[in-house]
């Protein structure tokens, strides 16, 4: 029984008493990422530092005449990126679809008119050959955008409804909202096409219970990605060409060079800044073949190193996947990891040759101002996620 002390109770039963000093102490803080904060600039400081060891000859020699003509590029998309990935990673991430009007739906519109416009004569700018620019004040390519877009719409499709990606069919529909962005994308840039396709397929495979259809649909995919490249003709024919006699091809001198360089690199490298292959062998060794320079200059370990940070990179962002207040959270990471690893492997896949050139920068590597912000600011929406995670 509990006694009564100057009008309070004082006792009661040990257990009832245990139970509310327990509630008492218990404090709840929210999980911000700081590792993956770290990370993900270090990672991108390094790229830095890369971008003017592969840059500074060729851009020296340049009509600019200026070493620092890249970096300087680089640096002011790496404080946008920070600035764009904080901002982002302080607000919450669920207001996209909690208000009025869905953010999730807005923003994957506009990808979609960004991707259309881009191939409008006049409109979309063209470099090498190549239209994948819009310039409004600064030149970006829309595709970055559209990944993120994809990201936010198949996550908000698998929190609207999860189970309905344990049927083929459910995968078959959502798959034709994500077509249009997928075929514009392929008219401009086949490998960025490829890519977005992984990461859309690749959340729903995560999210779906049955895993056995998407075997066929990955098989079948491959099979039509191979066709059109064989079929179509021109370049993309050329690279497979090329792939498979590289000596012998005049279309394999970049992957070529890059492979000298890779083995005159050896175990140790031959010091940073010391690299032969960057004086005019390598095309453009700042932009995509970026860690063939790493492996020349740093070597095997250099070149373990950065793939180690990456896999940490991911480790976080798995670990905030498992740790996400819901679903639509956990999948935004999910493509986000998705995304990241896909261009890390087809970067490092196309420099060692084991699959024909694509064209697929090093995330937060490569040269590209611009990809590096829109990367970060991926990042930031991560980052989000993490803020959100409530623990004990």
């Amino acid at each position: 029984m509990a006694r009564v002390q100057n009008g309070r109770r004082t006792g009661g039963p040990p257990e009832n008493r245990n139970a509310a000093g327990r509630k008492r102490r218990e404090r709840y803080y929210r999980q911000y990422d700081y590792m993956l904060l770290f990370m993900t600039v270090a990672i991108a400081l390094f790229g830095i530092l890369m971008i003017y060891s592969a840059s500074s000859f060729t851009a020296s020699t340049s009509r600019f005449g200026d070493p620092f003509r890249f970096v300087a590029q680089q640096l002011k998309g790496l404080i946008l990126g920070v600035a764009a990935m904080l901002l982002i990673s302080n607000l919450d991430y669920r207001e996209l679809y909690l208000r009025k009007i869905n953010g999730v739906y807005l923003f994957y519109g506009l990808c979609l008119i960004m991707q259309t416009a881009v191939l409008i004569p006049g409109v979309g700018i063209e470099h090498n050959g190549a239209r994948r620019w819009l310039n409004v004040g600064v030149e970006f390519q829309p595709s970055e955008f559209t990944k993120i877009g994809v990201i936010l719409f198949v996550a908000y499709a698998v929190y609207k409804s999860r189970r309905s990606l344990d049927d083929f069919w459910g995968f078959f529909k959502l798959m034709i909202y994500i077509a249009p962005a997928i075929v514009l994308i392929g008219k401009e840039n086949l490998s960025t096409a490829i890519i977005v396709t992984v990461i859309a397929v690749g959340m729903c495979f995560v999210a779906s219970k049955r895993k056995k259809y998407f075997i066929l649909c990955g098989l079948a995919g491959f099979g039509l990605a191979a066709a059109y490249a064989m079929i179509g003709g021109g370049f993309r024919a050329g690279r497979i060409t090329s792939w498979l006699d590289i000596e012998n091809s005049e279309g394999g001198y970049q992957i070529l060079q890059g492979l000298y360089a890779i083995a005159s690199g050896g175990i140790t490298g031959s010091g940073l800044g010391q690299s032969m292959q960057k004086l005019g062998y390598i095309p453009e060794a700042y932009n995509d073949m970026i860690f063939a320079v790493i492996c020349e200059e740093l070597g095997i370990v250099g070149a373990v190193l950065v793939m180690g940070a990456f896999l940490v990179l991911l480790w976080r962002i798995v670990m905030i996947a498992c740790n996400a207040p819901d679903i639509f959270g956990s999948m935004i990471c999910v493509g986000s990891m998705i995304h990241i690893a896909i261009q890390v492997l087809f970067n490092i896949a196309v420099v060692t040759n084991t699959i024909p050139s694509t064209g697929v920068p090093l995330p937060l590597i490569s040269y590209g101002g611009t990809a590096c912000a829109i990367m970060m600011l991926e990042l930031g929406l991560v980052l989000g996620v993490s803020r959100q995670i409530k623990l004990k």
